[in-house]
């Protein structure tokens, strides 16, 4: 029992004074009164250039990093698929939503802020061997969950699909700089392509840049949420979004008897808070906008403490096999 809670111990070490980063970020907005136009500059720098200079400096050297196991899709967008169907009919029975709103509420519950939460967080925690993990999941994470949306949405409102509407969708994910950055990677990395020194260096410096600075504007932009808006939706979104959903993959990972490596990736990508991607589609499709805006925010502090007992799970986990 000791060792487990030693090894509690370890893991928020590791992890809390990155959460710190988040709420300097927070009080930066809400106390230093921070104009949030900044949020908006820095938010474009992160995912224009941060982090995709992160993933294109790992993949770039893809023929030296370990073999993924792709059986990890499976467990991870097949996990978050069964809770998405789940989370259908509790937002219509319980709460009395439409077919759009029940949509966005289930999303809610399964999208993960990988990219500023995540990424930086599996590559403190878990080592640089988890990285390509944590790529392949990202790969698909903008595309399956704007596509599952988009279907569900389209078939509420017109019993149907829209070709335009999907076209739209994939158009969207592939002038993604993120999603750029890790086909190019992928790209240079497979073909072992020779970077040169004058672009090398300067992604290089930028790819240090990511972890700090996705936590930072993180918090800076949750101090635009009001947490008090509908709580109990948003409390019911973070519960499922934190606990219920890493359950479920975990699960799935076991049956598939994915390796330890994968299995610690895909449970802490699916238990990470709600990504803000769900409010942007809130907005888009006029629905659920504040529990979802204070399902962010509830979600992001629960998960600094959420997230150390997942890890120390894995950790142990890690240990028996």
């Amino acid at each position: 029992m000791s060792d487990i809670v030693n090894l509690l111990l370890h893991q928020a070490g590791l992890v809390l004074p990155l959460f710190s980063l988040v709420l300097v970020g927070y009080a930066l907005i809400s106390w230093g009164k921070w104009p949030t136009s900044i949020t908006t500059a820095l938010t474009r720098f992160v995912f224009s250039l941060a982090i995709p200079a992160l993933l294109f400096h790992i993949l770039s050297d893809l023929s030296n990093l370990p073999p993924v196991d792709a059986r990890l899709l499976i467990a991870f967008f097949g996990g978050t698929l069964i809770v998405f169907l789940c989370c259908l009919p509790i937002a219509r029975k319980i709460f009395r939503l439409d077919t759009i709103a029940s949509s966005i509420f289930a999303l809610g519950a399964i999208y993960s802020n990988n990219a500023m939460l995540g990424l930086p967080i599996a590559r403190m925690t878990l080592g640089e061997g988890a990285l390509p993990s944590v790529a392949l999941i990202l790969i698909f994470d903008a595309l399956v969950f704007w596509s599952l949306i988009t279907i569900s949405v389209e078939w509420a409102r017109h019993g149907s699909l829209s070709v335009r509407g999907m076209s739209a969708v994939l158009g969207s994910v592939l002038k993604n700089p993120v999603i750029i950055s890790i086909l190019v990677g992928s790209f240079v990395g497979l073909l072992r392509v020779p970077i040169p020194h004058l672009i090398s260096q300067p992604i290089d410096m930028l790819q240090h840049t990511a972890a700090p600075m996705s936590l930072l504007t993180l918090g800076m932009g949750l101090a635009e949420y009001n947490v008090r808006d509908n709580w109990k939706m948003s409390s019911v979104i973070a519960a499922i979004k934190l606990l219920f959903t890493p359950l479920i993959v975990c699960l799935i990972a076991f049956a598939l008897n994915l390796p330890v490596q994968e299995t610690q990736a895909v449970v802490l990508l699916s238990s990470m808070a709600t990504g803000v991607s769900v409010y942007l589609m809130a907005r888009q499709f006029n629905a659920l906008q504040a529990p979802i805006a204070a399902s962010l925010v509830l979600s992001a502090l629960l998960s600094a403490v959420t997230t150390p007992i997942i890890l120390t799970l894995m950790a142990v986990l890690k240990r028996t096999v």
